[in-house]
């Protein structure tokens, strides 16, 4: 028999253990995270973050994403800094996201204020600032031909796509990259620089008849080197309309002209002369007047010089840069058939010239064989046609 003091000390004991085990985890986690609140109950405070996260020199293209982590986005806003405008965004469904839908502007500072709410019920805020790159110039993605110009009769065969940018391109293979001409149906084509500022889009052969083109140059943001950065992106779309390739021949004097395939008409022809030849190869129509004033100032030769001349010209197409149209000469219609004594151009008489200004428009081929002239430049407006297909895509930036 035990005495009463020892009874009672065990059952001390045996009480003050059972306390113990009634006040722990199953688990033998710790009660509590690092804020005080329960990890078994799932409340924690939101952790916000926002990519870019500050300083200069960002480029505009690049979008403000901020994302949130054990809580959600109850709100965020990015404020151009000087003009008080808000830049669009959008947040995701889940509010664990938000990012810029819009790009920045070139040379601009922005506020970015998040808010937010955690899992244990508490809101946060956060904040940031951006400054954007100030490029030295922009390059604007100028088209050729203008978009306007053709929306309604649509394009040739023949017609080159073309981005003038009217800045140097370092940094071309980058650029390039941010072309694209998508062609229904799809055809093979490639892009060839034709200097700095240039860059040209052919098929491997000539557009299929119906065609569209949708031309894109996603170039805002874009270093093209040197302190240039691209202006603005810019999309646009091409329809191309029945073929209609005309064949001119020094030979015969003739110049046979192709609707679709199939022969449409005949005329009699009078090309340049031995001293000024015409060029030899595809040539595109580029440009179309009822009545257009030539002078031969425009490519060198002025008034007082051999082989000047200034005269208004009736249903004049231009095949060339250099000077050279198909276009109405009542003065070589005699020589029209039967010998080639134009400065160069392409001279049919009255009947014939109304005929051909009426049926053939921009982006029209004609080929120019027997000549006695040199080929046509590759760089002479769309004297594209002049090199192989392996030559062309040899002039693409991308290899």
């Amino acid at each position: 028999m035990f005495p009463k003091k020892t009874l009672l000390s065990t059952a001390g004991i045996l009480a003050a253990v059972l306390l113990i085990s009634a006040c722990s985890s199953s688990s033998g986690n710790s009660p509590a995270n690092s804020t005080g609140t329960s990890t078994e109950s799932g409340e924690s405070p939101v952790s916000v973050t926002i990519d870019p996260a500050g300083g200069a020199d960002v480029n505009p293209a690049t979008p403000v994403v901020v994302k949130a982590e054990h809580g959600k986005l109850t709100d965020v806003t990015v404020t151009n800094a000087d003009k008080g405008k808000q830049v669009k965004g959008e947040l995701a469904g889940d509010g664990l996201s938000w990012k810029t839908v819009e790009p920045l502007g070139y040379g601009s500072t922005y506020k970015i204020v998040a808010h937010a709410q955690g899992t244990d019920g508490k809101p946060v805020e956060q904040q940031s600032r951006v400054s954007t790159l100030n490029p030295k110039q922009q390059a604007n993605p100028n088209l050729i031909p203008a978009p306007s110009a053709v929306a309604s009769g649509g394009v040739g065969v023949g017609q080159p796509i073309v981005f003038a940018f009217g800045q140097p391109v370092k940094n071309k293979a980058e650029v390039e990259k941010k072309l694209s001409v998508e062609s229904t149906p799809k055809q093979e084509g490639s892009w060839y620089w034709i200097d700095d500022k240039n860059v040209h889009y052919r098929p491997k052969v000539y557009w299929q008849p119906g065609t569209t083109l949708k031309v894109s140059a996603m170039i805002y943001g874009v270093d093209f080197g040197n302190g240039v950065y691209g202006a603005t992106d810019r999309t646009e779309t091409y329809k191309v309309h029945d073929s209609w390739v005309a064949k001119a021949d020094g030979d015969t004097e003739q110049m046979q002209i192709f609707h679709n395939g199939q022969l449409a008409k005949s005329m009699p022809i009078s090309m340049g002369k031995d001293a000024t030849p015409t060029h030899l190869g595809a040539h595109v129509i580029s440009d179309k007047h009822e009545n257009y004033t030539m002078d031969s100032c425009t490519y060198g030769v002025c008034q007082g010089q051999p082989g000047y001349y200034k005269a208004n010209e009736k249903w004049s197409l231009r095949i060339s840069n250099d000077g050279e149209f198909v276009h109405e000469n009542p003065n070589s219609v005699g020589a029209q058939g039967s010998s080639n004594v134009s400065h160069g151009c392409i001279n049919l008489n009255a009947a014939n010239a109304q005929w051909f200004y009426q049926n053939m428009g921009l982006g029209d081929v004609v080929e120019v064989t027997n000549s006695g002239g040199p080929q046509l430049p590759v760089w002479d407006l769309y004297g594209d046609w002049s090199k192989s297909w392996a030559d062309w895509q040899a002039g693409s930036a991308i290899k």
